[in-house]
């Protein structure tokens, strides 16, 4: 058994006073040796935490035991070591940026489903799936034949609605790594004119589907946001659909330019990653401040050192 895990979370709820709420959240979580990064906003708290079993088993027991978190799901990945390096608990405007302040997936969001549910719908004619991240996430992997959105960051999405208007009158499966992406998405497609009886969202996102189907039908590997960069979810069909960008060759390898002015996210094989010190170029290679290459591709924002 391995001796760490790692929980992902979120949940939309109002919280008074969330700035107080969010000192106090660090303080316990500091108190019981836990490491991640949460963030709370007046709509709610959205994070992902790591320790071993018997820290994480405290923090679930104590956000459950909160009357306003008493429904939250938790995805818990097994892991060799801890997935992050501090804890931070901020406050935020907004649990993801999204930028529409008229959107509120507490008032009106697309119907969930179960990963049983997606497995029975999504092969079915005039059924398609809908990835809302960004393209660097699903560059390295995706549902097969989803649809996705030229998008580097979440805020672009409002954006991209036109184009999915060919789609208004099909049924739509959205989904992101953990569901909290999906939640504001679908509502502002409802906003907008889509259809709720044709419109549905992955109960817990990419990593709870996981869970339950071993991931069947998702290609590649998901992206997360910390040190793993990226992990297994299908058990069941496994492939890889990405390729190194500097030469070509498949990999699911998903690094951090070492070159902190670039300090861009893309695929490159463990050769190329050698032989360019981590850096996506040439260029980024020779940038007297480029970060030491470990052959992991992660490096510690700024405040995450140990």
């Amino acid at each position: 058994m391995k001796e760490f895990q790692t929980l992902a979370f979120y949940l939309y709820v109002p919280i008074e006073e969330p700035a107080v709420f969010t000192a106090e959240h660090l303080k316990f979580c500091k108190s019981i040796g836990l490491k991640g990064r949460i963030y709370v906003a007046n709509e709610g708290i959205n994070g992902s935490v790591s320790g071993t079993i018997e820290q994480c088993a405290k923090y679930m027991s104590y956000m459950n035991a909160h009357p306003l978190f008493s429904q939250m799901e938790f995805k818990i990945d097994s892991e060799d070591a801890v997935s992050f390096n501090k804890m931070h608990v901020k406050y935020r405007h907004e649990l993801v940026h999204f930028g529409i302040q008229e959107v509120d997936p507490l008032e009106e969001t697309a119907n969930h489903l179960s990963a049983q549910e997606v497995l029975d719908l999504k092969d079915q004619e005039g059924v398609y799936m809908l990835d809302v991240r960004n393209k660097v996430e699903y560059e390295v992997g995706k549902f097969k034949g989803a649809l996705t959105l030229d998008i580097d960051t979440f805020r672009e999405f409002p954006e991209k609605i036109e184009e999915l208007e060919v789609y208004k009158d099909k049924k739509i499966i959205a989904y992101c790594t953990g569901g909290i992406r999906c939640e504001k998405a679908t509502a502002l497609l409802l906003k907008k004119g889509f259809k709720r009886e044709n419109l549905f969202q992955i109960d817990g996102g990419i990593l709870k589907y996981s869970k339950e189907t071993g991931g069947k039908d998702f290609d590649g590997k998901c992206y997360v946001f910390d040190k793993r960069i990226v992990t297994d979810v299908n058990e069941v069909n496994p492939t890889i659909i990405s390729t190194c960008r500097n030469c070509g060759t498949e990999t699911a390898k998903m690094v951090n330019c070492s070159n902190p002015e670039c300090n861009e996210h893309f695929v490159q094989c463990a050769d190329c990653g050698w032989e360019l010190a981590g850096a996506c170029s040439t260029a980024c290679q020779a940038n007297p401040r480029r970060r030491d290459y470990d052959g992991t591709g992660y490096y510690a924002r700024t405040g995450e050192q140990m």
